[in-house]
């Protein structure tokens, strides 16, 4: 097996967030494609060490009017099917909660979830150590997933229950974003499409506030987990996360 990682993006957002510093640091090889701009997904081979599908604005159901959408379902689906490593983050959830048969939709509820909310671990959760203790993290979405059959729901929060999730070993789905640091949020604070005054959205200020007390435990975590997800390999020394910003 190679340390090629392959990273599914849904825009052109830089590749400072952790899921590229994990990986840049622990010596795999990202390997990022864009299928929304026309780029290839490959198939499955032994030489890939693991998968990334990060979030975007796209309907995941919406295969007809985004046919790229079919052949990152497949990528996800043979990911599943030869057991390897698998994330997927908010839309990338949603992508393999729908492959694996479940519903992928807005709530009725209507309600959005943009800034820093916490999540709570599920007695699956703590149990197998994917998350022990309530954590505030990133949020920007209006859609969620039901959870799939065999799944394992592994934590909620207030607003959406189904937070994240995993299917057999190593398949694993969360509804929030993880991966963005300070600096990445504050992007998606300007951005055109930030969702302020919707319900359930916080405002400016109450993410500034959360993320600025947060986002340190939130980096530290997510770490910890990719960690756990890819596994150190042979001769690896232990990993020692990077700093993580504690103001801006």
């Amino acid at each position: 097996m190679s340390n090629r990682v392959l990273i599914i993006r849904h825009g052109d957002d830089p590749p400072d967030d952790r899921v590229n510093t994990y990986l840049h640091l622990r010596g795999f090889d990202p390997v990022t494609i864009r299928p929304c701009n026309g780029d290839p997904v490959p198939q499955l081979d032994p030489t890939w060490a693991g998968s990334v599908v990060h979030g975007g604005p796209f309907s995941v159901y919406e295969e007809q009017q985004h046919p790229f959408l079919r052949e990152e379902h497949r990528w996800i689906s043979q990911c599943i099917e030869h057991e390897l490593p698998l994330l997927g983050i908010c839309q990338g959830a949603q992508s393999i909660a729908y492959v694996l048969g479940a519903e992928v939709g807005p709530p009725a509820s209507g309600l959005h979830e943009f800034g820093y909310y916490e999540l709570t671990p599920t007695a699956a959760g703590i149990a197998e150590g994917f998350l022990t203790a309530p954590l505030h993290a990133t949020q920007a979405h209006f859609h969620t997933f039901a959870l799939p059959a065999g799944a394992t729901l592994l934590a909620s929060s207030e607003l959406y229950p189904n937070q994240a999730f995993r299917h057999g070993a190593r398949t694993y789905g969360v509804q929030f974003h993880p991966e963005v640091t300070i600096e990445g949020f504050r992007r998606w604070q300007a951005a055109s499409w930030a969702a302020y005054g919707q319900p359930g959205a916080q405002t400016r200020a109450e993410q500034d506030a959360l993320m600025l007390t947060h986002d340190a435990a939130q980096g530290a975590w997510f770490y910890g987990f990719l960690e756990s997800l890819f596994g150190a390999r042979s001769g690896d020394e232990p990993f020692t996360p990077p700093p993580v910003a504690t103001h801006r």
